[in-house]
């Protein structure tokens, strides 16, 4: 390392000492009322000294402690220098820390402060300071015996990681086999996790299999690293064969399959380890399977977590609030997630976000626009999320005049500058209240290039205006952009000049997408049937009841055409017969979700399903009338919002 002169660090400790001698007024030292540069360092004061700062003193003390170190003239001893670090370090006031680093009494600090300012700035994720200083350790006259040991490694991997630094981390590694340290379990743990980070499993599983000895963190850290990335068949084995399982090894399990939306093995892991009755839930897993249930709509479990919580008396921290309020609301038990809401003592941003995200896919936009005025009298200030979860609503209730004024104040009032997805949902409010000229005009004027989700709504708006001619400009734009990561964007081209019967354009954009890999979402519905959650897909066959189901269907959709249900086929993009594009949209997953609910539900009870996607024209129409023929309250939340159904009509009111 390039040593600072001593000049510069006389100038520099003048400097802190100039500021710390303010606190020099002490009341921990009453005894010395004069400063002096005449006592020795093995003076008992000295040793004073260091109890009071093995105690850890609170920072305003350890400031009043700092300050007679200057007074007195022992800045310039280094074990004194390094107990003040260290306790500024405690204190989580890493500037003081750095200075006294950087102006350290003698010419190079020892190892153990330099991994103490290391381990504090990895601690931090956005900072790189811990790796400038194992680089400014590595530059270091090489006359000089001096050496990262096992610590320095291991924190520094850990700021690789949380760096994103895959090429240092390599170096680092590299460095860790030069030094010999590579067997050393925490120095490897940290290695694992590492390419973990960055994906690379096969080099962690590598290091993992070398390892002499392991711990939980070593089969934790390969276990997570699987399970993000969706390779769930290595993460099973794994923990299948791990030799002891620990709650943070079922929450990587089971935050992995929801966040790889794998809901359904995510709760029933979640059951698999209560029954093993080895390990209780922590608030992580807790959240996780409340998610799942929120996403799959299953009610009766998300109600038996909640009483599982209350009944282990688990504290009802913001978190799980949060979830249980979600899992309410997207369960369809709004007036219970309103209870949960209102029952929160301090409430948070994230509580109101929850509550007014839940209120906006019920289409209570009046609802959610009042919460959120009583959040900001309450000065709890609106995040990027809450703004789109206001807009949302604003957008399902025709809200116009208030989604507008929220849109153009979130800058000026909150500090929230609209993104992509902000200028989306406005824009999406525009078009499905008609004002289709108007949104146009805003996304000419995005001071972004319009991506596909923003030229999507607009598009899709176009069709259920039936407005061609703007349809046909942005059909023009959308063709102008790489879609070959958007294949939804083409789904819904192909729909629009099906619906316009041009077939040839169909055949066209349909050969695009038969060219490429399909990675678009399929189609799914679920319904919960006595605390068994049940998924349907597009055409499924692989349900153990499928056969009966289908004929089930094909007689409740026979009886629907009586109370005035007509094959809606406009969005069916092949150029087929009538008959075979009633047959294409006859088995679309919520229509089965449905047939299986009237077959294993009580006459007269509510039927509620969930899908992934947004119900097409041809289901809500099928819905509302099997609605009024079955007399059943038919309830389904696809991805925009929740649709009603009862006596042939939907609480849409056929606005979605």
């Amino acid at each position: 390392m390039q040593v600072r002169s001593r000049i510069k660090d006389s100038i520099s400790i003048f400097k802190l000492e100039i500021l710390i001698a303010s606190f020099s007024s002490s009341t921990i030292f009453p005894a010395i009322s004069k400063p002096t540069n005449q006592i020795p360092f093995d003076h008992p004061f000295p040793h004073a000294l260091f109890q009071l700062l093995k105690q850890r003193p609170t920072l305003p003390k350890l400031k009043q402690i700092h300050a007679q170190v200057v007074t007195q003239a022992f800045s310039r001893h280094s074990s004194i220098a390094t107990s003040l670090i260290h306790c500024y370090l405690s204190a989580d006031n890493i500037n003081s820390a750095r200075s006294l680093f950087d102006c350290y009494p003698s010419s190079l600090p020892p190892i153990l402060v330099w991994n103490l300012m290391i381990r504090a700035y990895s601690k931090l994720q956005n900072s790189q300071e811990s790796i400038f200083l194992f680089k400014q350790m590595l530059a270091i006259d090489g006359s000089v015996k001096f050496f990262p040991d096992k610590y320095t490694f291991t924190f520094v991997l850990t700021s690789c990681s949380h760096q994103k630094g895959t090429y240092f981390g390599e170096i680092v590694h590299g460095l860790v086999i030069k030094n010999g340290v590579e067997s050393d379990l925490f120095v490897a743990n940290s290695v694992i996790n590492m390419y973990s980070v960055f994906t690379r499993m096969k080099d962690a599983h590598k290091v993992f299999n070398g390892m002499p000895e392991r711990d939980a963190f070593s089969w934790t850290s390969l276990l997570r690293g699987y399970a993000k990335h969706g390779e769930f068949g290595i993460a099973c084995e794994l923990f299948n064969v791990m030799p002891v399982r620990n709650e943070v090894s079922w929450a990587v399990m089971i935050s992995g399959f929801v966040g790889c939306e794998r809901h359904i093995e995510a709760l029933r892991y979640f059951h698999d380890m209560l029954c093993e009755g080895k390990v209780k839930p922590n608030e992580a897993i807790l959240v996780c399977v409340l998610s799942a249930c929120a996403h799959l709509g299953a009610l009766d479990q998300g109600n038996w977590i909640h009483l599982y919580i209350d009944k282990n008396r688990i504290p009802l921290s913001t978190n799980i609030f949060t979830g249980l309020i979600d899992m309410y609301a997207k369960c369809g038990k709004i007036d219970r997630a309103i209870q949960i809401f209102k029952g929160i003592s301090k409430r948070d941003v994230l509580n109101y976000t929850s509550m007014i995200t839940g209120l906006s896919i019920h289409g209570l936009g009046k609802d959610a626009v009042w919460i959120f005025s009583q959040m900001l009298s309450e000065n709890v200030m609106p995040n990027d999320i809450t703004i789109i979860g206001v807009l949302n609503g604003c957008s399902h209730s025709g809200l116009v005049e208030e989604g507008s004024s929220i849109f153009y104040n979130m800058e000026n009032l909150w500090g929230i500058v609209p993104k992509v997805e902000h200028y989306g949902c406005y824009i999406d409010l525009l078009s499905r209240a008609g004002f289709l000229e108007r949104a146009f005009e805003v996304v000419k004027s995005l001071p972004m290039h319009p991506d596909i989700v923003i030229w999507r709504a607009l598009l899709s708006a176009c069709r259920i205006h039936r407005v061609v001619k703007l349809g046909e400009q942005v059909m023009r734009h959308i063709e102008q952009l790489d879609l070959s990561r958007h294949h939804g964007g083409k789904v819904l081209l192909s729909n629009l000049y099906a619906s316009l019967g041009r077939w040839e354009r169909v055949a066209e954009v349909r050969n695009l997408i038969s060219e490429e890999k399909n990675e678009s979402k399929p189609a799914c519905s679920w319904i919960e049937v006595n605390g068994v959650v049940h998924e349907f897909r597009v055409a499924d066959q692989l349900h153990p009841l499928i056969a009966i189901i289908r004929e089930k269907l094909s007689e409740i959709l026979k009886n629907a055409r009586s109370g005035g249900y007509v094959a809606n086929t406009r969005q069916v993009s092949f150029d087929l017969s009538e008959e075979e594009k009633e047959e294409a949209v006859a088995y679309h997953s919520e229509k089965l979700a449905i047939a299986f609910g009237l077959m294993s539900t009580e006459p007269g009870t509510p039927i509620q399903i969930v899908k992934n996607l947004r119900t097409c024209d041809d289901c809500h129409s099928a819905l509302k009338a099997i609605s009024k023929v079955y007399k059943r309250e038919l309830i389904v939340r696809d991805r925009s919002r929740f649709h009603t159904f009862k006596d042939g009509i939907c609480t849409c009111n056929d606005y979605w």
